[in-house]
């Protein structure tokens, strides 16, 4: 049995996480580069350049305790000219008495610690008098000083006879190494990202019925053979939709047939009470074959538009009030959506018929959402729907008789037709309380 390894990482440590595919390829490719980079600087200064430094240091005082001891020898003017001349050809050392003087009493500017250490170090060990040391206020030379009873002995030497000063052109290599590795990674991996994001594009934009004739794979084997598969998945589900529209265009027309028949041969009857009731059946028959094949045939195949939701509410709100409603339109004549305008006002027709219906008094609104998208209510004061049961009320032919007053044409398909709508579009309809007292249906679509 295969087991599944998972590594644990703190929720502490997730918030800092990179969340996108591109942040977390990144992060996978350069963090491993720092820290290899990071281990390599490490390694090279505590095993080379502090070696190599420590060493130089011990060199240098070496020089400088003999030009002491040899200054301590014959200290006469004479002897320490002779003295400089030939530590400055030898050595490359300028060395000068200050007579009278003392060592300054706080401690010499210093740059590096470890550099720092390794010259005190070095020179604790070689010299038995009092000596001072600054590395800072000569870029290019270290100053040293030594108290003798005549005075200090002043000594410049160069700093590279102290130090190991290419160390700086090793870090500066190895940071371009980095920032030329990171660029490499950053243009391989967007370029492989975008393949992906092309693709959810597509996917998003069909799965709101848009059309994604442009879309061709792209990318890494992998996603060229998924963005493969959605086209073939996508031409699948377009020749479905074909052959449903035009079976269901066909089914109408079978169905209305003989409908027309039977109303013309009502029409040509004589009047009589069995023969109004027939013709109430004749319309009450093709409300529900309306109410079936409008459930049926879906968005059937309606190009997106970017209308204005205030006009369009405006228009379902009219329909109702000639029905019979008290309708309110509260609306932003600025906000606009990107829909199918005939299926969202079908929809927004079945919620608010059904408002109607089941109350006196029905408010629309439309505004823009303060997470993206737009929000469409529609209220009513009518009895409303016990809370557990707001998801049963989309199924398909599901009427909740015990919860409203029933809609006699009604077959139970206003809330799934609008859901399936709403969906298409990328949104959802849900119910809730109404502030009238009745049901609350809530349309929200993407910006």
């Amino acid at each position: 049995m295969v087991g599944r390894f998972k590594i644990f990482v703190p929720r502490q440590i997730k918030r800092w996480l990179p969340t996108s595919l591109f942040g977390r390829s990144l992060l996978i490719i350069v963090l491993p580069v720092a820290i290899m980079q990071i281990a390599v600087t490490w390694a090279f200064f505590d095993a080379h350049w502090q070696t190599v430094t420590g060493r130089l240091s011990e060199g240098l005082a070496g020089d400088i305790a003999w030009a002491v001891e040899s200054y301590e020898d014959d200290p006469t003017p004479a002897a320490l000219q002779r003295l400089a001349d030939r530590a400055e050809a030898s050595l490359s050392l300028s060395i000068a008495l200050q007579p009278g003087r003392k060592l300054p009493d706080n401690a010499g500017d210093r740059s590096i610690f470890a550099l720092d250490r390794a010259l005190g170090t070095a020179l604790q060990e070689r010299l038995d008098r009092p000596f001072w040391f600054d590395t800072v206020r000569y870029p290019a030379y270290v100053d040293i000083r030594v108290q003798e009873p005549q005075g200090v002995l002043r000594i410049i030497a160069p700093r590279d006879r102290a130090f190991a000063t290419q160390g700086h052109i090793f870090l500066l290599w190895m940071v371009v190494a980095t920032l030329l590795l990171t660029g490499i990674a950053i243009l391989f991996i967007r370029n492989q990202v975008r393949a992906i994001e092309r693709l959810a594009d597509a996917a998003e934009a069909f799965g709101k019925g848009g059309d994604v004739p442009t879309f061709k794979a792209h990318g890494a084997r992998e996603v060229r053979r998924a963005a493969h598969a959605f086209l073939a998945m996508k031409a699948r589900i377009q020749r479905h939709i074909d052959q449903r529209t035009a079976l269901l265009a066909s089914v109408s027309h079978d169905l209305r047939t003989p409908l027309t028949r039977l109303k013309l041969e009502l029409a040509l009857g004589e009047p009589s009470s069995r023969v109004e009731a027939m013709k109430r059946d004749l319309a009450e028959m093709e409300h529900m074959i309306d109410e079936y094949l409008a459930f049926a045939r879906g968005q059937g195949g309606e190009v997106i538009e970017t209308v204005s939701l205030k006009t369009l509410v405006e228009e379902v709100g009219e329909g109702a009030s000639r029905a019979g409603a008290q309708v309110s339109v509260d609306a932003d004549p600025e906000l606009t959506a990107a829909v199918r305008p005939n299926a969202l006002k079908r929809a927004l027709s079945n919620l608010v018929m059904n408002a109607a219906v089941h109350g006196d008094q029905v408010a629309i609104s439309a505004r823009a959402r303060t997470a993206g998208g737009v929000e469409i209510t529609v209220d009513d004061d009518g009895p409303g729907i016990p809370e557990d049961r707001y998801e049963e009320a989309f199924k398909p032919f599901n009427r909740l008789d015990e919860a409203r007053n029933q809609n006699d044409k009604g077959v139970g398909l206003g809330l799934a037709i609008a859901r399936d709508v709403a969906r298409g579009l990328g949104g959802d309809v849900t119910l809730d309380r109404s502030p009238l007292g009745g049901l609350r249906a809530v349309v929200r679509l993407p910006g």
